[in-house]
């Protein structure tokens, strides 16, 4: 693979990887901000959890999350961190406040999307993948 293509490959796994493990574990401690003003009341009207639990259970899908990348399952958690900050951005424009945050969070997804395509290029396959056999008819 081309040099210039490994080095963002392990610029984003590294990035995303810690990122998502570290703003995941924040949700217990709330050092970087106080992750339950984020909540948007839609949200905890369809899923019936206080805003702390609801970012805890959040916290722990992230620190997995984070997890994957860095183990090396970077292209499943790619999608799965491009998904989870796509939905994040748009639970964020139903609280009619945060947009700045909610168009970071859309960019980011766009890094972890690359990030996962980065990862097909350089071969990786998910693990079901691996287990199956190809055949092609003829």
């Amino acid at each position: 693979m081309d040099t210039r293509l490994n080095s963002a490959f392990w610029t984003l796994r590294i990035a995303f990887g810690l990122t998502a493990f570290l703003a995941g574990l924040d949700k217990f401690f709330n050092l970087l901000t106080n992750w339950e003003q984020y909540a948007s009341p839609l949200v905890l009207r369809v899923i019936p959890l206080p805003a702390g639990l609801l970012m805890r259970v959040a916290g722990v899908i992230e620190m997995i999350a984070g997890i994957a990348i860095l183990a090396g399952l970077a292209r499943l958690g790619g999608y799965v961190v491009a998904g989870w900050l796509t939905a994040i951005a748009l639970s964020l424009l139903t609280t009619g406040q945060f947009f700045d945050v909610a168009v970071r969070d859309l960019v980011m997804a766009c890094g972890a999307f690359t990030l996962a395509k980065l990862a097909e290029v350089r071969g990786e396959m998910p693990a079901y993948a691996a287990r199956v056999p190809l055949t092609v008819n003829r």
